[in-house]
């Protein structure tokens, strides 16, 4: 599980197998063992949340989308 990076204790990381075939681009959040995984595309949204309430979903979709060059570039070096 390549980690990405840290913020506020959150964990932003992939999955060294993302399905084959491989799921779009995505990244997942882990904090006190929930979870969620967010779509980089077409825009930051949702895929599925273990347990986060809606303000913090939000508040990880904003961090996501502020950092949605830096984690498609550890996407794109992992995976190519």
């Amino acid at each position: 599980m390549p980690v990405i990076f840290r913020h506020e204790g959150y964990r932003f990381f992939f999955y060294a197998n993302e399905g084959a075939p491989r799921e779009p681009m995505h990244v997942h959040v882990e904090k006190g063992g929930v979870e969620a995984k967010f779509w980089l595309t077409p825009e930051v949204s949702v895929a599925y949340d273990d347990g986060f309430n809606a303000k913090t979903l939000r508040e990880l979709a904003e961090v996501v989308e502020a950092n949605k060059n830096r984690i498609e570039r550890a996407w794109n070096e992992f995976f190519n």
